[in-house]
């Protein structure tokens, strides 16, 4: 199932809310890593390009954990999904609490 298509058809592609536009088996993820916020730029989230800052400071985490990944590809295959708690880009330091409330039934 593609994760932007499946959640914009239930919400509305006018939403407001930033999704990943990758496809995820569901039956095959084994554990779901969360990060806090998407980024305002979509390229730098965890599926955007190959050196996306999110994934600068994600790489580097499994192989210190004794796995070999280096993509996300990788990661995912392996049935790890990362995602965002917060699905709007931060506009300040801190979050409203409404944005976050807004995307918790997401995350669940």
């Amino acid at each position: 199932m593609n994760i932007k298509t499946q959640l914009e058809k239930e919400l509305g592609a006018n939403s407001g809310l930033c999704f990943n536009d990758i496809d995820i088996y569901p039956i095959g993820i084994k554990a779901i890593m969360i990060n806090e916020v998407v980024p305002s730029n979509p390229t730098q989230d965890f599926y955007g390009q190959a050196n996306a800052d999110y994934m600068k400071t994600t790489i580097p985490l499994f192989p210190k954990a004794g796995l070999d990944f280096f993509l996300i590809q990788d990661i995912l295959q392996r049935g790890i999904y990362i995602t965002n708690a917060v699905k709007t880009p931060k506009t300040e330091y801190s979050i409203e609490k409404s944005v976050i409330e807004k995307s918790l039934p997401l995350s669940e």
